[in-house]
């Protein structure tokens, strides 16, 4: 989602909801289906900002609601600099940290996937990352850290966008190189590409042209595009396109994964509370299904306690899409 700058939206935490509980992923054709949880990535202008104030992190009791849901993967946004601040080559702030460690020891616990998603655009303290060798030692201090946990995934950064896409190829591709290195040899990839990595011009930005080129000697790399189905695609709108709008803009990007062996998944996606919307999303799985020898899964944007009536809040129990999307979706999880 195109979040230059997120605001904490001050909202209460929801109340008592379900206790801990392992995952029991349902029967669909899918492998990851789950939620973005943000909190952390929150008051990206405030660095490297107040716990509380500027940011917070996912509730357990919530995840633990969606993952009776069914869901079995949960994407956990951060700041790069407030992890390791300073400089790409620099020292975890352990305070942070202990944020970050918290929910992903308390998420793979239950059987589920966490996502380790720097929430940053390819960017450092606003700037685009262009230092490829930094950039791969930042993510050799991060892998390290769960190299041991094979319900970890790592996604290499979100959304990166305005960029040589000949760069984001690079900065994957030593993402890659250092995850790796660093002895976390078990774990998925997700990789993200150039122009907000948005399936519908994953060809025509150009941006598949580097991106088919990344190896992972583990080969188990994913494909992480973002697909929103309102008139500009960013998902800003309540509003989608039309009932078919979800199928027809994964259509070139089905036709590459199919061509070039690859295998994807949609790392955001949401639509508005309306029927049209509704239908676009279900119609968007369903052709995913239709193509899950490519199409490996899907995660709702978003989940967190700071979402409030936020239009496509999935949080429970009263987020608006948790009352009044989720139920539509069920068969999809």
């Amino acid at each position: 989602m195109r979040f230059v700058d997120i605001l904490a939206v001050v909202a209460g935490v929801s109340g008592a909801v379900a206790s801990p509980t392992k995952t029991t992923k349902r029967a669909s054709k899918f492998e990851f289906v789950g939620v973005s949880e943000s909190g952390a990535e929150f008051g990206n202008t405030a660095l490297p900002g107040q716990l509380n104030k500027d940011y917070t992190w996912p509730d357990h009791s919530t995840i633990s609601t969606l993952i009776q849901q069914g869901m079995n993967t949960f994407r956990v946004p951060f700041m790069m600099e407030r992890l390791i601040p300073s400089q790409l080559t620099g020292t975890v702030n352990e305070t942070y940290a202990a944020g970050l460690d918290d929910i992903v020891e308390f998420i793979t616990s239950q059987g589920a996937y966490a996502v380790v998603d720097p929430h940053n655009f390819g960017r450092y303290y606003g700037n685009i990352i262009t230092d490829v060798t930094g950039f791969g030692a930042w993510w050799t201090t991060v892998a390290k850290r769960y190299a041991t946990n094979d319900k970890v995934i790592f996604d290499t950064n979100n959304e990166f966008h305005d960029e040589d896409n000949a760069l984001v190829g690079q900065l994957n591709q030593a993402a890659i190189n250092a995850i790796r290195a660093a002895g976390a040899t078990s774990q998925y990839i997700f990789a993200e590409g150039n122009s907000w990595t948005g399936a519908w011009h994953w060809t025509s930005s150009g941006t598949s042209d580097a991106m088919g080129q990344l190896t992972d000697p583990q080969n188990k790399l994913i494909y992480e595009m973002h697909q929103y189905l309102d008139s500009d695609g960013s998902g800003t709108s309540e509003d989608c396109v039309s009932t078919t709008i979800g199928a027809e803009r994964l259509a070139d990007a089905t036709a590459w994964l199919k061509a070039n062996n690859k295998v994807a998944i949609i790392g955001e996606t949401a639509g508005g509370a309306n029927a049209q919307c509704i239908q676009a999303v279900q119609g968007m799985l369903s052709y995913m299904e239709d193509n899950s020898d490519v199409w490996k899964g899907w995660l709702w944007w978003g989940a967190g306690p700071w979402w409030g009536s936020y239009m496509y809040s999935i949080e429970p129990p009263t987020g608006v899409a948790y009352t009044s999307v989720l139920p539509s979706l069920t068969s999809y999880i």
